[in-house]
């Protein structure tokens, strides 16, 4: 289901939140110049670097991990908390600089354990770290909650010599919440900002994650999606974006929506680097049970499907069944259409879906269904000692916190799923077997099949809007998230340019583990483009 109807059904979504002061109090509005950018934003000395770069710079002596981890820690004090106050980060790692020592004297004594050894990654506050960084989904009710153990993509992080630098602020509780949500707020870490126009929405619910990597604060972070919470924000935060196949990446050890669509993927400012992040953290994992689907449909290293050629002779489907969009995004989409053709894409235009089967009520019965059960599950993972143990034990926190939780909307999602019964019930049972039928073998399935595509491509994203703690997030704007994230199949956003300084992707979907192939062509498109543009910080735009 794209995130228009997620949130439209819902008035909630799978990839959204909201945004507070760290105190509970709205920040103060940024100061700006006469030229609508934001003052004082120095230039950064590692600002667009790629991971490549990064591991050249130690190589040569001219960096080290500490020092570029230093360098990324000051960063986000000097434009995150303060400055034009991004608030992408919740917190910071404090033994980064200690972990970064060890790194560098290990490259010292035995070299690189490979491409990730000593970078900096961010990744969302739903994510499982058990060190000194806590693990809340943005709620106070989890405020202080160390898990007992490392999320399996944590561990796979820390084994591939990455450096996890921070937890990234998201929309609360990945936006599963209540109605008339703003995306990118959450009570523990305020309003997340769009870096292109502090005004506007990074959208959600990966929000902190998809902001930080745009800013430089990172060398490449990691998002969660369930309904295009990946694919928002990267859009709208003119990043890459990958979700991949759910079972790809384990679920173990992150706080959930649901275990038909959930799934990590990177967030990077390349393809390249996107892909670099990749294949290190597949694997099989018994937490997780369909991760099993992964043996042999998974990479070690899916730079190896790169290919600056790679869409020559590529059937590419061109959707047009995804309505909402803005003109001047379809005009975009309209150059980025030539431009596949013109790197010798055979384009198949129209290739349509059927959008009933994204805009399906019943997906939100089955998200509905999935969030009690599962959040339950990983709530039990905490421990006798957790201040809560429950979905009700949330509703009852956010109830008598309500000053804190709940000053812009409320949790309408929560009562709702918590109403639900088991997944032995027929309901579930039913909505689960169609809405996957529809859009897995009857939806991209049939499609690729019929065309013998390679892909499918649509603008991912409408425009961002102005954060609007009132009336909540525009739904207008256009979503092609939904049918990837409800088949739980891959589903890649690359910038395809601007409108009016506000960045605009391109989605690459397709069926199941077929991210090598959907990476050759998002490849090939990046390098006959490259849009990607660095933020400049402008207090508002237009």
């Amino acid at each position: 289901m794209d995130r228009r109807r997620f949130i439209g059904t819902t008035a909630a979504g799978a990839g959204a939140g909201l945004a507070l002061g760290m105190s509970g109090c709205e920040p103060s509005g940024p100061a700006s110049s006469p030229n609508g950018v934001f003052a004082g934003v120095a230039p950064f000395e590692l600002d667009e670097l790629t991971v490549a770069d990064l591991q050249r710079s130690m190589e040569s002596g001219e960096r080290t991990a500490r020092s570029i981890t230093e360098l990324y820690l000051a960063r986000i004090e000097e434009i995150d908390g303060r400055g034009p106050g991004l608030r992408s980060i919740i917190e910071t790692n404090p033994d980064a600089l200690a972990i970064a020592d060890e790194l560098d004297a290990e490259r010292r004594d035995r070299g690189p354990r490979g491409p990730l050894h000593g970078i900096p990654i961010a990744i969302k506050d739903n994510i499982d770290t058990h060190d000194r960084m806590t693990t809340t989904a943005g709620s106070l009710a989890l405020e202080g909650s160390i898990p007992a153990q490392d999320s399996f993509i944590a561990q796979r992080l820390r084994e591939a010599g990455a450096i996890i630098l921070a937890k990234a602020n998201m929309s609360e509780w990945a936006y599963f919440r209540g109605v008339r949500a703003t995306s990118g707020w959450s009570a523990r870490g305020g309003q997340c900002r769009n870096p292109y126009a502090l005004n506007r929405n990074p959208c959600g619910s990966s929000s902190g994650s998809g902001v930080a990597v745009s800013a430089n604060l990172a060398a490449i972070t990691i998002g969660t999606e369930t309904g295009g919470s990946i694919m928002c924000p990267s859009s709208i935060n003119g990043v890459v974006g990958i979700k991949p196949t759910v079972g790809l990446w384990s679920r173990s050890g992150i706080i959930p929506i649901s275990h038909s669509q959930d799934t990590a993927g990177p967030m990077a400012r390349t393809v390249r680097d996107a892909a670099v992040l990749l294949g290190p953290l597949t694997g099989v994992d018994p937490r997780d049970s369909a991760t099993a689907g992964s043996s042999g449909n998974s990479h070690v290293d899916y730079t190896l499907f790169l290919d600056a050629d790679g869409l020559r002779g590529a059937r590419i489907g061109v959707a047009r069944s995804f309505t909402g969009f803005d003109p001047r995004v379809l005009a975009v989409f309209e150059n980025a259409v030539s431009a596949i053709r013109d790197a010798g894409g055979i384009v198949v235009d129209p290739a349509n879906l059927d959008a009933t089967a994204w805009n399906d009520p019943l997906s939100l019965v089955l998200l509905e269904y999935e969030f009690k059960t599962d959040l339950n599950a990983y709530l039990a993972t905490l421990g006798p000692d957790a201040s809560v143990k429950t979905l009700a034990d949330i509703i009852d926190f956010n109830e008598r916190n309500a000053d804190r939780e709940m000053p812009y909307f409320g949790q309408e999602r929560m009562y709702d799923s918590q109403a639900r019964g088991p997944l032995t019930d027929r309901a579930y049972l039913d909505a689960k077997a169609t809405i996957q039928r529809n859009n897995r073998e009857n939806g991209i399935d049939r499609l690729v099949n019929e065309h013998r595509l390679d892909a499918i491509v649509a603008p991912t994203m409408g425009l961002t809007w102005p954060t609007d703690h009132i009336m909540g997030d525009r739904l207008d704007g256009g979503s092609s998230a939904g049918p990837a994230a409800i088949a739980g199949y891959p589903d890649i956003s690359v910038p395809m340019g601007f409108v009016s300084g506000l960045p605009v992707g391109i989605s690459f979907f397709g069926r199941a583990w077929s991210e090598p192939t959907l990476l050759r062509v998002a490849y090939a498109f990046e390098q006959a483009t490259n849009h990607r543009r660095a933020p400049t910080f402008a207090a508002t735009l237009g």
